[in-house]
């Protein structure tokens, strides 16, 4: 039985004037899911992540955190929600313990909590230092520590990379996939690092010009999502080195936009159809040396969906 959605876009639309930035979003992320959220710059990302967190009233449509409506029920909504938008704002004459402690108070949090997240991204030792001693990257880590202090359903980061050194980064996502598989927490990023995104998320939604275009898979065990088009990333570029090349293409014409190569040939095909291309060149007495599979990245897939758009 599936489960119940954590939060749910939708119709989402947000008009300033009579400009429409957001056009009718409508979008679900479930319990336990990494899920990216990617645009070229200006086409409504930090919009479309402030409506949730409730920085950004909404001109149309809703948003259902937990089953509740921002709307109409917005102080349990976003009770289930925590959030880094932008850079984390924190008390610079308190220490970090000191700030934590103070979110805490605030949010009915048994301090007794604290340890636990502080030792979670890694601040264990500097977080009784004040937080006008800490770099960028440490001020991340604490915003992201104050997140999660009240267990929230939804985590909502915005470019939680900022600062953060290679290793900080790698630990910031093995530990965003942990927190989604153990606590069931639905983790929904947005960052400019397509590398990152790649290996830390489940699916990605794509954004440009305020309106959603796609919404792709990345684990191959999942090529279809809730009857959305079947994982991109699937698609190979195959090299099939052949002693015979011409007869090879003539029995491929029209399959795959075959096209020659030195050793053989190129075809974009799907790994049944690449299967299908083996058997046939085997079948008619062609030897085949050998297949090299190039799968697209996420992004490759991104620069075709958005025409070489730059994100950010």
């Amino acid at each position: 039985m599936a489960l119940s959605p954590v939060v749910q876009l939708h119709e989402l639309t947000k008009r300033i004037g009579n400009r429409t930035i957001i056009d009718r979003i409508s979008l679900e992320v479930a319990p336990g899911e990494v899920f990216g959220f990617l645009g070229p710059n200006g086409s409504g990302k930090t919009t479309t992540i402030r409506m949730m967190v409730g920085l950004m009233s909404l001109s149309g449509g809703d948003i259902f955190i937990g089953g509740h409506s921002v709307k109409t029920d917005f102080a349990k909504a976003i009770s289930l929600v925590g959030a880094i938008v932008e850079n984390p704002e924190m008390y610079k004459f308190l220490t970090g313990y000191e700030n934590l402690l103070h979110f805490a108070r605030m949010s009915g949090v048994p301090k007794s909590r604290i340890p636990e997240v502080v030792e979670r991204v890694g601040l264990a030792g500097r977080i009784h230092d004040k937080v006008k001693t800490y770099s960028l990257g440490m001020r991340q880590r604490l915003g992201l520590a104050q997140a999660i202090l009240h267990r929230p359903r939804l985590l909502v980061l915005d470019e939680p990379t900022n600062g953060l050194d290679p290793a900080g980064i790698r630990e910031l996502r093995d530990y965003l996939r942990q927190l989604a598989r153990e606590e069931g927490t639905a983790v929904f990023v947005s960052s400019h690092l397509l590398s990152e995104m790649e290996l830390m998320c489940d699916r990605v939604a794509i954004l440009q010009n305020g309106k959603l275009i796609d919404i792709r898979s990345l684990r191959q065990d999942d090529a279809v999502v809730d009857g959305l088009m079947p994982n991109a990333a699937t698609l190979e570029e195959v090299l099939f080195d052949v002693d015979q090349p011409v007869r090879a293409l003539e029995l491929l014409h029209g399959i795959g936009n075959g096209r020659p190569a030195k050793g053989g040939f190129i075809v974009d095909a799907d790994r049944d159809t690449v299967a299908a291309i083996n058997r046939k060149l085997v079948e008619a007495g062609i030897a085949v040396y050998g297949i090299r599979v190039k799968t697209k990245s996420l992004e490759d897939q991104f620069l075709e969906v958005t025409g070489g758009a730059s994100i950010g």
